[in-house]
């Protein structure tokens, strides 16, 4: 007899729930004060995913199949290099600008 599938959602319940473990540890043994904000934030998400499955409502906020939505991986990952005591921030994008050109500017009119 086969054994069942993963389920998707509980997969990625439980992936999320260890990463928020995982930030809040690496801080308490680096010794890194976490802002209050910061702490806050890892106990409520962290308690959103144990009652929900995921710690966002809207779904165009996140995938389907996801526990965290965009910015709160995003931030969760800030919380993580914080932690480990990586200084550069995250990148994030640009807009869509082209890379390397300078911005266009229209040209006058010489009447």
């Amino acid at each position: 007899m086969r054994a069942k599938p993963p389920d998707p959602k509980e997969q990625a319940k439980r992936a999320a729930l260890n990463a928020l473990k995982r930030a809040r540890r690496a801080a308490e043994k680096s010794g890194v004060e976490l802002s209050e904000w910061e702490g806050e934030f890892l106990t409520s998400v962290a308690q959103r995913v144990e009652t929900y499955g995921r710690a966002f409502a809207d779904p165009e906020k996140g995938a389907r199949g996801q526990a965290l939505s965009g910015n709160q991986t995003i931030k969760l990952k800030e919380i993580a290099r914080k932690a480990k005591g990586e200084k550069k921030p995250l990148k994030r994008g640009k807009g869509f600008g082209r890379r390397g050109a300078p911005p266009a500017t229209a040209p006058e009119d010489e009447d």
